[in-house]
């Protein structure tokens, strides 16, 4: 097994992680706004869908909401922590019934037949954690897909600006007084990480030609019994359109989920979201922006594409 998927595994099953990701849209904008875009795409591509596979379904943000609008809905993860969360969530919402759970790896999915559900989706990145697989899952992912395929992957373009930014998270933090360990690590450690800050151009320069996050440090870790984050490999747009259209998806269309709102500070995203009408009103302008293929590539984290079987 390799080790992108050997620390994927002991990340995402550790006993805190199911109850931690349920609640990430309570606490960081930037997940509140790239989960939003992705609910209003599903949303505007349900026609003729009755069966949809999630590949790394996590919580089940999108396996409860397909299942409320009547699909039959294969939520496939590595975690059964997740799994347990999700299943807690679905009962809570009525459709449990609707949704059948199976764990499992990305780079096994040979138990599904050819074209075994209409839609198929991955989002909030897991390809990405499959590297040097990460195309052959792609092309598998698309085997699994009779009509339409939706999936988010990272992305290259939005992740080089973190290397010159170390705040880029305080920026979308909702409340710098919540309880989550996170946000107080972000708060916490602001000043330490400006003063300690130096621009590394060999480090962007790499990133960019090869697009791999993570390596030998992380191996080190996980080798002396740590959960590291996963090893991730970062998508460049055209790069992702070509893998898709070599498997026969047509009609490809890409966004970036957090483009619109990368420019805007901390305040005024904070304002904006503690008011109702703005909030809903910032979302679908964001929507409408960040679907915009000239800047897809400079979305928060994810690069999603949308295409036809």
């Amino acid at each position: 097994m390799d080790y992108s998927r050997k620390i994927s595994e002991r990340l995402w099953n550790l006993s805190e992680k199911g109850e931690l990701e349920s609640h990430r849209e309570e606490t960081f904008i930037d997940d509140i706004i790239q989960k939003s875009h992705i609910e209003k795409t599903l949303l505007d591509n349900l026609d003729g869908i009755k069966t949809v596979f999630d590949g790394g379904a996590g919580c089940g943000r999108f396996s409860i909401l397909l299942a409320k609008q009547g699909c039959k809905v294969t939520h496939f993860d590595i975690s059964q922590p997740m799994i347990d969360k999700a299943k807690e969530l679905a009962r809570q919402a009525g459709v449990l019934e609707q949704i059948t759970f199976v764990k499992g790896a990305l780079e096994d999915l040979s138990a599904f037949d050819s074209k075994s559900f209409d839609l198929v989706i991955s989002f909030d990145a897991p390809i990405s954690y499959t590297y040097p697989h990460q195309e052959q899952v792609i092309q598998e992912l698309v085997r699994l897909a009779g009509k339409r395929i939706i999936i988010s992957v990272s992305s290259r373009m939005g992740y080089l600006p973190y290397l010159a930014n170390l705040l880029q998270k305080n920026q979308f933090i909702l409340d710098e007084n919540c309880d989550d360990s996170w946000v107080r690590w972000c708060v916490a450690n602001k000043d330490n990480a400006v003063k300690s800050f130096s621009f590394d151009e060999k480090a962007a320069e790499k990133l960019l030609a090869e697009g791999l996050m993570g390596g030998e440090k992380e191996i080190a870790e996980y080798e002396q019994g740590g959960a590291p984050w996963c090893i991730t490999y970062t998508f460049m747009p055209d790069e992702l359109r070509d893998i898709l259209s070599r498997s026969g998806v047509k009609n490809i269309e890409l966004a970036g989920p957090g483009a619109y709102a990368r420019t805007i500070p901390n305040e005024l995203l904070v304002k904006i979201m503690k008011d109702p009408k703005q909030r809903s009103d910032f979302l679908d302008f964001c929507y409408r922006y960040d679907t915009n293929e000239f800047v897809c590539g400079m979305g928060k984290d994810n690069l999603l594409a949308k295409g036809e079987l």
